[in-house]
């Protein structure tokens, strides 16, 4: 494969094409913040959090880093003032679900009107589910805001013997459904 050279945050980096600017940006000792990648799982780019700004042919624009592949020349910045205030919002429209980031942005509450909810909508749990286990016993139902995880109740029970994805689980919503199905 070819290689590709980009700068990240002023430094020179090298990946090879089709690689992601998150996973450019790790190898390069560069972090940025995640709450639905995985290694083991397909890139998603849902949460956003993980937004960078990218200077391409002299026009700045932002992207989920996740998802974006690098390219010849790029230069990226991933900690601007407006990357950094952008994700301070997200970080407080997924409260609770992202107490992970809070304190390393600043955030002690959120301005935000928002229902206790134990979770992010990452995605985790149903990608690992169907792309690792392709069992697809756990999913998405609803849209918008009424869009949350909930288990397919004929699969479920796989859950109370692999519960591999709880692990990845940030908020515990899946143990939560699972309480919701088998209490």
């Amino acid at each position: 494969m070819k290689k590709v050279s980009l700068n990240i945050n002023g430094k020179s980096v090298t990946a090879q094409e089709g690689t992601t600017l998150l996973e450019a940006a790790t190898s390069a000792g560069i972090q940025i913040p995640t709450l639905c990648h995985h290694d083991k799982l397909e890139p998603y780019g849902a949460c956003r959090l993980c937004i960078v700004e990218i200077v391409k042919k002299g026009r700045r624009r932002l992207v989920a880093s996740c998802v974006y592949p690098v390219e010849e020349g790029l230069e990226v910045e991933t900690h601007t003032d407006k990357v950094k205030r952008i994700r301070r919002m997200i970080l407080e429209l997924l409260w609770p679900a992202a107490q992970k980031y809070t304190s390393e942005y600043g955030i002690t509450k959120s301005r935000f009107r928002t229902e206790n909810t134990d979770c992010s909508l990452c995605g985790i749990c149903v990608r690992y589910c169907a792309e690792v286990k392709n069992i697809h016993a756990v999913h998405f139902k609803g849209r918008g805001i009424e869009r949350e995880i909930a288990l397919v109740p004929e699969l479920g029970r796989e859950c109370l013997y692999c519960k591999e994805c709880f692990a990845f689980c940030t908020g515990g919503k899946i143990l939560s459904e699972m309480d919701k199905l088998y209490a």
